[in-house]
């Protein structure tokens, strides 16, 4: 039996018109759960024309009423949070434990836009000249919009529409049609808060919906995690559309291992890194550069990858769940086979790997590749899958060279037991998050996510500080009030000057 995945459109849970129908399958066999009615072109104008509407009185709430639609919002999070993890268990592949991680990151950014109050301070300055004083205010730019990926189904959409909303902003919310469920069941939590109607807006679909976000002039700022190439087609098309945009792209994130590290942290840390999750995040380590002596650990680590095995989201013994989709097995499947024919020495393949019972899903085991070079199709492409490339390096200054030469910059991380390596390695390296002794650097909500160079296109980045200033506009007044007892100026003041 498949579910009936719904639309929120101007205060309405709805299946929608369209005639346009995709499949939501099961990671596990492919076997159908869901089907969308893909929004047609006339229910997106509707969302926005409601979007638009309700701005106009969600703007003018004061803030600490937006604030205790986000207290109710986080709570109704937490008490439904292992059913979400179960929908998001059975529509992604991800196990349970993983489902439960994914819900929580993002329940952490809605907690943290219940301080939304104390984000939108302004500043002031009195006497910036005789008796005129400025003084700033945060306001909300309109109707912002969010396109999300598969990965992670509740996390990223929760990185984007409360602190939006807490801001002042109403939201349309265009979610991966890969695993819709997930965010549904956000949309409904969030109505149970007591978002008015209008505030936010959910609407299923393609690239057909995603043209109409991009071109409508009514959009004022766009959201996007996903793929380099449409990171790039949204970047560029709501740009030209003069947008602000935010678009997070791939991924090739280096960790650079020092053989002064704990070897069995390194080990334990960088299993968990590169297959976690089927490898699907876009801050997978997937490219481990051993220095020095630290090259003698790759057979241990090998054998620790061997031990990892995939499975369904409640075997509470897999590592991690199968990839999306069969054309996303199709792809990694490729890019191993690539990476053997171009010479890389491949320690352990899972290209034949499958469960019993479900044979048809969507399972790659645990992948090791050793002697890689930077020439090879496996370093250059973003596999998002379990796969692992091994380098070596015979220092820390030419890993250094080795990471800042590759095109993105998402993450980074290095496994030493030297302060002054460390300090080093964080200062000259050029990416925009770095992980000390810790795999998979991504922050905590009260500072901001920041991918670098090809990972990202755009000016402020999410949540944290940054989101603020993305979703809002500062303006700036300087007054002054006369006093009958001042005398009037005796004439025109010509200059710029302030007097």
């Amino acid at each position: 039996m498949t579910t009936q995945v719904k639309h929120y459109i101007d205060g309405e849970f709805t299946q929608g018109t369209g005639t346009s129908q995709i499949i939501v399958t099961n990671p596990a066999n492919n076997s159908p759960i869901a089907v969308i009615n893909a929004a047609t072109s006339e229910e997106v104008h509707v969302a926005i024309a409601s979007a638009k509407a309700a701005f106009k009185t969600w703007k003018e709430v004061p803030v600490s009423e937006r604030a205790r639609v986000m207290l109710r919002y986080q709570h109704l999070l937490k008490e439904h949070h292992d059913e979400l993890a179960t929908i998001l268990a059975h529509e992604t592949g991800k196990t349970f434990e993983d489902a439960k991680g994914d819900v929580w990151r993002g329940i952490e950014v809605a907690e943290h836009a219940c301080n939304v109050a104390s984000l939108l301070m302004g500043e002031t300055v009195e006497n910036v000249a005789r008796s005129i004083d400025t003084y700033s205010y945060t306001q909300p730019l309109g109707v912002c919009a969010g396109i999300t990926p598969f990965n992670f189904p509740a996390m990223i959409p929760l990185w984007m529409f409360p602190l939006a909303i807490a801001c002042g902003n109403t939201f349309i919310l265009k979610p991966s049609e890969q695993d819709p469920m997930t965010p549904q069941r956000l949309v409904e939590l969030f109505v149970e808060a007591g978002a008015p109607k209008g505030v936010l807006q959910l609407v299923h679909g393609d690239k057909t919906a995603v043209d109409i976000l991009l071109a409508d002039p009514a959009i004022k700022a766009i959201s996007f995690v996903g793929s380099v190439a449409v990171g790039q087609y949204i970047y560029k098309t709501g740009t030209d559309n003069l947008k602000r945009v935010q678009a997070f792209a791939g991924a090739k994130n280096h960790c650079v291992i020092m053989p002064d590290a704990n070897k069995q942290q390194v080990i334990n840390n960088l299993v968990g890194a590169s297959v976690g999750a089927a490898g699907q995040r876009c801050m997978a380590i997937s490219v481990a550069v051993f220095v020095g002596a630290a090259k003698e650990w790759i057979p241990e680590l090998k054998e620790a990858l061997a031990k990892v095995r995939p499975g369904l989201w409640d075997d509470k013994e897999a590592g991690y769940g199968p990839v999306i989709s069969p054309a996303a097995k199709a792809r990694v499947l490729k890019l191993i086979a690539q990476g053997k024919a171009e010479g890389a020495e491949c320690l352990l393949d899972g290209s034949d790997f499958t469960v019993e019972g479900y044979e048809s899903g969507n399972w790659i085991g645990p992948t090791m590749f050793n002697k890689v070079s930077t020439e090879m199709s496996i370093y250059k492409e973003e596999i998002f899958g379990p796969v692992l490339c091994c380098m070596e390096s015979d220092s820390l200054e030419a890993a250094i060279e080795l990471v800042n030469a590759s095109p993105y910059g998402n993450g980074t991380s290095i496994f030493t037991a030297s302060g002054a390596a460390a300090r080093k390695y964080q200062h000259e390296i050029e990416v925009g998050q770095v992980g000390i002794n810790v795999p998979i650097p991504v922050p905590l909500p009260f500072f901001s996510f920041t991918g670098w160079k090809g990972s990202f296109y755009g000016d402020q980045h999410a949540y944290g500080k940054q989101a603020v200033r993305f979703y809002t506009e500062t303006k700036t007044i300087t007054s002054r009030w006369f006093e009958s007892d001042i005398a009037v100026a005796s004439t025109p003041n010509m200059s710029i000057n302030l007097r």
